[in-house]
């Protein structure tokens, strides 16, 4: 029972504040005791526009170089020409049973290599490497290497004949530009040469004015030119000593301070044009740097950063490990009691957000802005059947909502090239895409049929949109985003097919992502997933339509087509269905589970509405076991905290935190000395995957409640949280301790009912009315979408899936209301 009693919330004493900043601190820095030896070590800084690599090594410090516009190609679809017979064929096929055929009239229409007038898309390419030569080095001690993410600066030091030499370099966010300052603790000491390379074929590299210059062109690839044009350059700025150059290095002697400005730019403008100026750009960045004093640029970048990244603070207690490195606690997360790894891996993962995915900027790749290679795997571009997706979880939920911005200017794009393969390739109104885009916004097959027949990513980025608006209630993002949203409905409204029992509309031809369900047989119709996706694709456009007042007639159209999709199905495993027709395979250990996306990112499956679908989806992943790559194992803790089990999602992050294999292949996942994500090899999705989930165990908010504490693991019994979003613009913080909540607060920027969830043994007492919750929640960011009642096989065998024991209560909150609740 719910009792309502006044109460006064005292603040925390001097002291505590005291001891949780100087933790705070300690707590948000990845630390090693020697240099990196190979990138897998380096430690990442970026604006968003600029990402660097830092090796910090003390003989030789490297830099290996990005800007995000730095791709192969040039503008252009890839779309292709007179297949949809094909598909209609396909479609025939499917329907008679006949799937070899299917798949492979399928592979033969579009090939696993990309024909010679197409191309599967451009691969996201490095600018190059700088490197400053620091000759009477090797004999260095007391070396440490830093990165501070609560401040996004990396730190070199270490000492060479009793003099101490220090480096700091930060991508700043106050200017287009990468800074490096070098000092000594002894004048006249800074003696080095600066030089660079780049891969690109077509390039130059000179000293001009005492700068250093590197310009290039981008690959040409497949059918494309590269055309984009890029200019990089070095400025260094002395306090005593001398510079001078040679041909194509820049020579410095006896400084006592030296601040290096680094700046990047290109041509590129937009997905269609390519009209910029690279030189003037860059003389427009660096002009604006210059003309700052160093402490100045430092201090303006820290606090644009921190007005993102203080938004939450995160606290799961210490433990001695916490003064190891980090690479070693990493090695040693599996045998040790190491709660802060956890916290700082959850902030790392903000971090790179942050720094990977600015306003104006392109949205974070496959990885982020951080890539070596001019050919790296996939290409780094961005895989839309759940990698891309992946990495702007956390944006909402761990209150970077502005990170999302690149995302959705992304799908503005993809509104518009998608029109071309939806009218091309299906014959259909509004606009579609595949698996695949890149800078160009492809929007056609890549990779060819096995894998590329996915007619449904411009289905699930629109879940973004829609996500956004639910977190901010912003109706003006609403309304600028509406043609994408019904657009996309458009598309599946003329693309549905009547399945052969004619009972239900499915996507057809298409496939659960990258699984197949006989011999090398990936195509097929009505797949789970498939079905999951266009139910939030319509339901989305229904309320958006009715909330602008907009389209009335499509949304009964709409409506009426939502309502002949087929139901989620529980096979003959007791398992979720994957496909159609039960054909999952219990010894299946395929690292995509897209059937589960109704569990997470979507919230159709819930614990308390749907128990019989969460029992299933829960067989489903023990089915598919826990190891896999990294991107999969941090799905994996967002589906574990969705199901509730915190323990188990505690397992996956541990399962994640073990050290990475050096070989670049394979799916055993794992992190990297830098804590960045395996596939392996680099990925960054698993990184936001997991900070995602992290969140996902302490707060949730989709199932038309706020839940506390739904999935606390036993290894986590102590902590507070700040900051963390719900949806409806609410902003929580709380304390637990043993494993229960003991304080309570919530913000709410919109006003409206919030309705809370906690679990039944807590007794809350504030000085805000409250009561028990009945009947549905009136918060309009909280309605529920209504499922289809599933189809279960005769021969499932279900055993009722236990839910933990709850309490639900309501309050009233005022726009920016605060309200405080403690446990007694």
């Amino acid at each position: 029972m719910l009792k309502i009693i006044q109460h006064k919330i005292f603040l925390l004493t001097c002291g505590t504040l005291i001891s949780v900043s100087t933790f705070a601190q300690q707590n948000l820095k990845l630390t090693y005791n020697r240099p990196a030896e190979n990138w897998n070590e380096a430690l990442p800084i970026g604006n968003g526009k600029l990402g660097a690599m830092v090796f910090g090594g003390a003989v030789q410090e490297h830099l290996q170089l990005n800007e995000e516009t730095i791709w192969a190609g040039e503008p252009g679809n890839n779309v292709p020409k007179n297949t949809f017979d094909s598909i209609q064929k396909v479609r025939r096929l499917i329907n008679e049973g006949q799937f070899e055929k299917a798949q492979d009239l399928t592979n033969t229409t579009y090939p696993r290599t990309a024909p010679k007038d197409l191309n599967y898309g451009m691969p996201y390419q490095t600018m190059g490497d700088l490197f400053l030569d620091f000759k009477g080095h090797e004999n260095f001690k007391n070396y440490i290497r830093t990165l501070d993410i609560e401040k996004a600066i990396s730190t070199v030091s270490y000492q060479v004949n009793g003099v101490t030499f220090k480096r700091e370099i930060f991508s700043s966010f106050a200017d287009n530009v990468i800074m490096i300052k070098l000092s000594s603790s002894k004048k006249g000491s800074l003696n080095f040469t600066l030089n660079a390379s780049t891969p690109h074929k077509i390039n130059s590299i000179f000293t001009e004015k005492n700068q250093l210059v590197i310009n290039g062109a981008s690959s040409s690839i497949d059918n494309k030119t590269g055309k984009i044009n890029f200019k990089t350059v070095a400025v260094p700025v002395l306090k005593g000593g001398k510079l001078t150059s040679t041909k194509d290095q820049l020579n410095i002697s006896g400084a006592d301070e030296v601040v290096i400005y680094v700046s990047i730019a290109t041509n590129f403008k937009k997905y269609n044009d390519l009209s910029g100026n690279p030189d003037a750009r860059v003389s427009e960045y660096l002009k604006s740097a210059l003309n700052k004093k160093y402490d100045a640029e430092l201090k303006a970048h820290i606090e644009k950063y921190q007005k993102y990244f203080k938004r939450v603070n995160l606290d799961f207690g210490t433990s001695k490990q916490a003064q190891k490195t980090t690479d070693v606690r990493i090695k040693e997360f599996g045998n040790s009691q190491d709660p802060d790894l956890v916290a700082l891996y959850f902030q790392f993962g903000r971090y790179l957000l942050i720094s990977s995915s600015q306003q104006g900027t392109q949205p974070a790749n496959l990885q982020g802005i951080w890539n070596y290679q001019l050919n790296p795997s996939w290409d780094s571009k961005y895989t839309v059947n759940i990698n891309t997706e992946m990495n702007y979880w956390p944006a909402e939920n761990t209150n970077l909502s502005e990170m999302h911005e690149p995302l959705f200017d992304m799908i503005q794009d993809l509104s518009i090239t998608g029109q071309e393969s939806a009218k091309e390739m299906y014959h259909a109104r509004g606009w579609n895409m595949h698996h695949n885009t890149d800078l160009w916004r492809i929007t056609g097959i890549v990779d060819g049929g096995f894998y590329g027949m996915w007619p449904m990513g411009g289905a699930w980025l629109t879940q973004h949109v829609w996500n956004h608006y639910l977190y901010t209630g912003d109706k003006e993002f609403l309304k600028k985003n509406y043609e994408a949203l019904k657009g996309c409905a458009l598309f599946y409204l003329d693309v549905l097919q009547q399945d052969p029992s004619k009972k239900y509309l499915v996507v057809s031809p298409s496939m659960s992502p990258e699984n197949k369900y006989f011999k090398n047989v990936s195509i097929t119709a009505g797949t789970t997933m498939d079905n999951q996706l266009v139910f939030d694709v319509f339901n989305n456009f229904i309320n958006a339509s009715k909330i602008l007042n907009q389209d009335q007639n499509l949304s009964n159209e709409v409506k009426n087509a939502l309502s002949k999709l087929p139901p989620m199905q529980i096979g003959q495993h007791a398992q979720l269905q994957e496909w159609l027709t039960d054909m999952d395979k219990t010894d299946d250990k395929h690292r995509h589970i897209s059937h589960l996306y109704g569990l997470f990112p979507s919230g159709q499956i819930s614990p308390f509405r749907n128990p019989d679908l969460t029992e299933a989806a829960k067989n489903s992943m023990i089915y598919r076991g826990d190891k896999s790559t990294g991107w999969s194992m941090g799905w994996k803790v967002n589906w574990w905290a969705r199901l509730l089990d915190g323990n188990r999602a505690f397992k996956l992050i541990s399962d994640q935190l073990a050290p990475a294999p050096m070989e670049n292949k394979g799916q055993s996942g794992g992190t990297y000395p830098n804590l960045l994500d395996a596939h392996p090899p680099f990925q960054i999705d698993g990184n936001f995957g997991c900070t995602s989930g992290i969140a996902e165990m302490l707060l949730q908010s989709y199932d038309g409640y706020i839940y506390i504490l739904p999935a606390l693991p036993d290894a986590l019994p102590n902590g507070s949280v700040k900051g963390l979003k719900a949806r409806g613009g609410f902003e929580i913080d709380m304390d637990w301790k043993n494993s229960k909540l003991t304080k309570l607060i919530i913000k709410s920027t919109l006003g409206g009912n919030a309705r809370i969830r906690v679990a039944k043994d807590i007794h809350l007492k504030s000085k805000t009315s409250f009561t028990s919750a009945t009947g549905e929640n009136t918060n309009e960011y909280y309605q529920i979408n209504t499922i289809k009642k599933p189809l279960v096989s005769e021969k499932a065998h279900l055993k009722t899936i236990a839910v933990p024991e709850t309490q639900i209560f309501d309050f009233k909150t005022e726009k920016n209301g605060t309200y405080e609740f403690t446990s007694y």
